[in-house]
């Protein structure tokens, strides 16, 4: 028997062999069969369910304009960096990485994803430049995304920090108007029905839940082009005179809408790494202080209505120095002996202005300061806006009658201080300060003061600003002009200081015909100029000499320009000249 012969064949074992291969081959073609085609729905939910995700769609926040429409806040597309921190945890070796990337500490992001282990969503790093997001998603680590947000951008830096406020990181309204109008601006985001990879990026948009609906744009009544002077001239101030601060607000006299306001020192909304409440304080609305004698005008203007005193009633300031009772005794920088009520405003008189003011009954003056909003919070709504003091007059005694007189013993803000100025330029109808813009809807205003009496304290504030008066360099060329100067003490623990002074200047232009009154507030210049018309006054001039050329306010005072109004000829109009259009421009024939 060959060797061949003798090997035993298993017939029956090849067969079964190969039905058990054909069996499973064919439960095999069966499972694909029931996979694609009798639970492909269900199949499909399950994938869906494990990969499909509901994410916001963030909404762009409205943009806030000056009144010209020039942006001053708006808000920028960024990505954020987020994690799952139990799909992160599993690649540990790509921690160092990470970590290196987006400029964290390695033990800071241990601890971090460690007391986030419960949880799906976790931010890493938030406001990223797209240079750094995509080296972030360059390193493919399992269970780390971008997420879509909007940063605030503000264009004009410090320049409208204070009153345009800011956002937190979740652009929300923290300061400012963005914090007052807050609800205006937001926008409501949206949901949508996303496919993420393994990554957590989304690979296919499903479906929209809802759309987002973004923020109200808001148009302020500030004229940039005011705003940008009033600052440059006041850091330019404190500066100059190395003072602790100082603000400066200008309002129009016809609708009360704020054109600029402006502090120092400031900050830049879009670097908030170095802020403090010494920066952030919009202090034309949160500091109250003593008006000096700039208050002044409103007790003339008291005594005017009581009837007992007219422009030209004379007052004796004898010799330079009035005593009121055992404890008070005003005095005036100079001896002004027998003068009229003119000019105890064009001298700024101390003892001429409590004179005025014990000649006439408390309430009278009470009365009038409070009907101009001193001591009052106007409606301007700001955040933080203080209320000021003018307390009642039944509690009044000599003394707190002889130093109102003089601008002691109440406390306003710039803000009030110019709404009352802004009064008195418009014959003693008062509007209310907004920092919306009117839009031709201007208000009728109250009628606080009357006429006859507010121009006649108008010009006697000409005769402030005149060669002679206290406030000479707030003077602007080619235009009458109006206002007051103020220097006032401060206090201290011990009582009034004799080196620490508020410097301050209010006034309004043109004098015939006002359209702008300002206030000027200087908080403890040094050297040796610390007078309200030596630091203040200067500020108002520059300012108000830049902002009635910008609003092409026509001039009222040529002859200080050495115009005689004779030599003025009113050109004849030409015959209409047609234009002719040369490439993009448009030019007339001449």
């Amino acid at each position: 028997m060959s060797e061949r012969e003798k090997i035993p064949h298993y017939a029956g074992r090849l067969r079964f062999v190969l039905g058990v291969l054909g069996l499973a081959t064919a439960l095999l073609l069966w499972r694909v069969v029931d996979l694609h085609v009798f639970n492909r729905d269900f199949l499909q939910h399950q994938g869906d369910a494990r990969a499909l995700r509901v994410v916001e769609v963030p909404a762009h926040r409205g943009m806030i304009t000056d009144r010209h429409g020039e942006p001053l806040a708006i808000s920028t597309p960024v990505e954020s960096v987020w994690a799952n921190p139990r799909e992160l945890a599993a690649a540990r070796d790509k921690w160092k990485a990470l970590a290196r990337v987006l400029e964290l500490d390695l033990r800071g992001l241990e601890q971090l994803l460690a007391k986030r282990q419960e949880r799906e969503f976790v931010y890493l790093r938030r406001h990223i430049t797209p240079e750094l997001a995509q080296k972030v998603m360059a390193l493919e680590i399992p269970g780390v995304a971008l997420q879509r947000e909007y940063r605030r951008y503000y264009p004009a830096g410090e320049v409208f920090a204070h009153v345009v406020g800011f956002t937190n990181i979740d652009d929300a309204g923290q300061e400012g108007i963005e914090l007052l109008h807050n609800a205006w601006l937001k926008g409501t985001p949206g949901s949508k029905r996303v496919i993420k990879d393994r990554l957590g990026r989304i690979v296919e948009n499903v479906e929209s839940i809802s759309e987002p609906r973004p923020g109200q744009d808001l148009r302020l009544a500030l004229d940039r082009r005011i705003q940008y002077l009033a600052y440059r001239e006041l850091k330019a101030t404190v500066s100059r005179n190395q003072a602790r601060a100082g603000s400066a607000v200008v309002l129009d006299v016809t609708t009360g809408e704020v054109l600029a306001m402006v502090n120092q020192p400031a900050y830049n909304p879009n670097n908030r790494g170095d802020l403090n409440s010494e920066r952030l304080r919009n202090r034309t609305v949160t500091d109250v202080f003593e008006p000096g004698s700039t208050i002044k005008p409103f007790t003339v203007a008291a005594a005017l209505e009581s009837g007992k005193f007219r422009p030209d009633t004379p007052i004796d300031t004898g010799s330079g120095f009035l005593r009121v009772n055992s404890r008070l005794t005003v005095r005036d920088v100079h001896n002004y002996g027998r003068i009229d009520v003119r000019r105890v405003i064009q001298k700024s008189s101390n003892v001429g202005a409590a004179t005025i003011a014990l000649a006439i009954k408390p309430q009278q003056l009470w009365d009038l300061f409070n009907r101009v909003g001193l001591g009052t919070m106007t409606s301007s709504a700001f955040p933080g806006e203080a209320t000021g003091l003018l307390t009642d007059f039944t509690r009044w005694r000599e003394t707190e009658r002889a130093t109102l007189s003089y601008g002691y013993g109440l406390s306003v803000t710039a803000l009030q201080l110019a709404q009352a100025y802004a009064a008195l330029a418009a014959d003693g109808r008062m509007h209310a300060a907004t920092l919306l813009p009117a839009d031709g809807h201007v208000q009728d205003g109250s009628q606080v003061m009357r006429p006859e009496i507010a121009q006649q304290v108008r010009a006697m504030l000409e005769l402030a600003v005149g060669k002679d008066g206290t406030g000479s360099r707030a003077a602007v060329p080619g235009y009458r002009v109006g206002g007051k100067t103020g220097t006032a003490r401060k206090v201290t623990a011990g009582g009034y200081s004799d080196s620490r002074y508020l410097a301050l200047f209010a006034g309004f232009a043109p004098a015939d015909a006002p359209r702008l009154a300002m206030v000027v507030v200087i908080d403890e210049p040094q050297g040796t100029e610390y007078y309200g018309g030596q630091v203040a006054a200067p500020v108002f001039g520059r300012v108000m000499s830049g902002a009635l050329r910008l609003l092409d306010i026509a001039p009222d005072d040529l002859e200080s320009l050495g115009v005689k109004l004779a030599d003025v000829t009113v050109p004849v109009p030409a015959p209409a000249v047609p234009l002719m259009r040369t490439g993009a421009t448009t030019r007339g024939v001449l």
